[in-house]
């Protein structure tokens, strides 16, 4: 395949960035800072990122380790954080093709039924071991989560800007559909 000059060549990351990176989120979710409930979880950030952006290196099983090791830290009934972030990252590497040609604002819309999906998993386990539920204030963290998530992670990397991005992507249509370019 032949590239066009400006085109940018992205390469696969290094294996020992990817698991540093998920390694730095877990010892960041370690401070205790004292557990309040609209906190983002910065492992489950990290998983959804490389779930989209690498789904053959980090997968179910990578977070589900990382899952354990964040129960044995919190003392929590082993398997309840395994179990959210297993589900995390299987329903981020389904969606991992196609959220990368949305906006911005559609990929935040498109990841938060995942985080809310992920928290519901964890206070349904608490609840169900006879834990204390939280509050309300729970459902702000997947809210913040993926507000958190979208702008600067899993918007495309060859894009400078919004609107670089979407004359981009009209010029490779017109080019794909066989229309002269402009």
């Amino acid at each position: 395949m032949i590239m066009r000059p400006g085109q940018q060549l992205l390469l696969p990351a290094n294996p020992v960035f990817i698991w540093g990176s998920l390694l730095l989120a877990l010892l960041a979710n370690m401070v205790p800072l004292g557990r309040v409930a609209w906190t983002p979880d910065l492992l489950a950030l990290v998983l959804v990122f490389w779930s989209v952006h690498q789904p053959l290196r980090v997968g179910i099983g990578a977070a589900f380790i990382f899952g354990l090791a964040m129960d044995v830290h919190q003392a929590a009934l082993l398997g309840q954080h395994a179990l959210a972030y297993t589900a995390l990252s299987f329903f981020a590497i389904t969606i991992h093709r196609r959220l990368l040609w949305y906006p911005v604002l559609s990929q935040a819309l498109q990841v938060l039924p995942l985080f809310a999906l992920s928290h519901l998993i964890e206070l349904g386990i608490r609840m169900i071991g006879g834990g204390v539920f939280p509050g309300w204030n729970l459902l702000i963290a997947p809210a913040i989560e993926a507000v958190t998530v979208s702008p600067g992670v899993l918007q495309p990397h060859t894009c400078t800007g919004l609107s670089r991005c979407s004359t981009e992507w009209s010029r490779n249509s017109e080019l794909r559909n066989g229309l002269p370019e402009k």
